[in-house]
């Protein structure tokens, strides 16, 4: 996730999409390469939601004569954030699938695998970060989770944000982050408190209405390792974190992200544009089969949209098709203008603007071609943020406010000095965000909401760069132990 595989899309991963899945007591050998990723990214299954629990940390480090851009750590630390079920995670699966309803909510978050001493099963097995007084830990954070943005802090200790996505940004501290699924966060934390214990805690951001999601909190303890003062068995505090529907707090800290612009890490935001896509990001209902019963809004299906179009997986993936000629695996339409233009932001919506339509729609760019896309969250069904992530490019987030993106007025506050490059954006909720990016990574590369429940129902596209005109501009072949459909 985050590794942009120039010129070799076979080994990206999405099912249907760049391959066929892996069959069981098959394999398939993944060849990961790296162009200018420099930080903390990270790995998962793409198959339903298996990623549920197949997942990892994927650390680049500067190259060798080269240097962090920020004091270099006494300890690093990979911390991801995780979500569990009590059940198996494909029954939970297949039942909202079977029932076109909204999925069961997970039991708990995780920490490294832990949910912490606050709920009744793990508090021996708490995950416990150990530390030296006057230290300098650079934590790696990853949000595994499936479903849920997270608000993270650690009590008494400020958060110093350096990178994301694999990026660096400029300096950013704070008392909590704020991070989407898929997002990942590079921050400094000084161990200068009173030597002690200290909660490290993540909760669920999530301002739907009448939206579903779990509750609990996780947590993990920073545990100085001087115990000359330490009392082990002092009560521990939890951060300060913001309530569960805090959108002014999540949408404060995503848009105070920076990128580093320096000498050594420049930034090329794309000043002129050849592909401007205006694209609505959509809770969506769509009809109930004839004698079935139906578990969505109204006794209907739920899906998810861009534009209007729930994308439909096809049972060839798209790059196979695209590279053979297959005619009728998909089409090359997808549009750059939502199908209707109206208040996507109101309070209450037209019923008839909540059903979308089913296709598989990608859209086609030249080698080296520019791209703009503005995000535009609407209120149809259920409002709320989304994390949208591209394959295969990282992009500049230029823009993003509340309300009905204005093609007047918002450009001109674009920020094309030093706006951070990311490859996971939160849209706020009845809001937009813009970005740009470069096509100059031939192959067939997906576009999704990183919340499982939405990518399930539809909320996607793809994007196919054609080759340019040279070899080094042009895919690689494809490898011979391809899964086959």
């Amino acid at each position: 996730h985050g590794v942009k595989q120039p010129r070799n899309p076979w080994s990206d991963g999405p099912e249907h999409i760049t391959q066929c899945p892996i069959k069981p007591r098959g394999k398939f050998t993944q060849t990961v390469i790296l162009s200018e990723e420099e930080g903390t990214l990270w790995w998962h299954a793409h198959s339903d939601w298996a990623r549920a629990t197949v997942y990892g940390a994927f650390i680049i480090y500067p190259k060798p004569g080269t240097y962090y851009p920020f004091r270099k750590p006494d300890l690093e630390v990979p911390i991801l954030l995780g979500e569990w079920w009590k059940r198996d995670i494909f029954e939970v699966y297949n039942e909202f699938r079977a029932t076109g309803g909204e999925p069961n909510v997970s039991d708990a978050f995780t920490i490294n695998g832990q949910p912490g001493d606050l709920y009744p099963c793990s508090s021996a097995e708490t995950f416990k970060l150990r530390v030296n007084d006057g230290a300098t830990i650079l934590l790696r954070i990853i949000n595994a989770a499936l479903n849920h943005a997270l608000f993270f802090a650690i009590t008494k200790h400020p958060i110093t944000v350096v990178s994301s996505d694999g990026s660096y940004t400029k300096p950013l501290t704070r008392d909590f982050i704020s991070i989407g699924p898929g997002q990942t966060i590079d921050a400094l934390v000084q161990a200068n408190q009173f030597p002690g214990r200290y909660y490290i805690a993540a909760r669920a951001y999530s301002n739907g209405v009448n939206v579903s999601f779990d509750n609990t909190t996780t947590s993990s303890i920073l545990e100085y390792n001087d115990t000359l003062y330490y009392n082990a068995s002092s009560s521990l505090c939890l951060p300060y974190l913001p309530y569960y529907n805090d959108t002014n707090s999540s949408y404060s800290f995503t848009s105070s992200l920076r990128s580093l612009a320096s000498k050594d890490h420049p930034v090329n935001v794309p000043l002129k544009v050849n592909h401007r896509i205006l694209t609505t990001i959509s809770v969506n209902a769509l009809p109930c089969p004839p004698n079935r019963t139906c578990e969505g809004p109204n006794g209907t299906l739920f899906a998810a949209s861009m534009n209007n179009i729930s994308f439909v997986l096809p049972e060839i993936d798209i790059l196979e098709a695209y590279y053979y000629k297959i005619r009728g695996v998909y089409r090359k339409a997808f549009p750059k203008l939502p199908p209707r233009i109206f208040d996507f932001t109101a309070q209450y919506q037209d019923l008839v603007l909540e059903v979308s339509k089913l296709s598989t729609k990608v859209k086609v760019l030249e080698y080296n071609s520019t791209v703009e896309i503005i995000l535009q969250g609407t209120n149809l069904v259920a409002g709320l943020d989304h994390p949208m992530h591209l394959h295969g490019q990282s992009f500049y987030v230029v823009g993003s406010g509340f309300g009905n993106f204005n093609k007047h007025k918002d450009p001109r506050k674009y920020n094309l000095v030093d706006p951070p490059l990311q490859n996971t954006v939160l849209v706020p909720k009845n809001g937009w965000t813009t970005i740009r990016f470069k096509a100059h990574n031939p192959g067939v590369w997906y576009m999704h909401c990183h919340f499982e429940r939405h990518l399930t129902w539809g909320m996607m596209t793809t994007f196919i760069v054609r080759d340019g005109k040279d070899p080094k501009s042009q895919m690689l072949p494809p490898p011979l132990d391809m899964p086959p459909c």
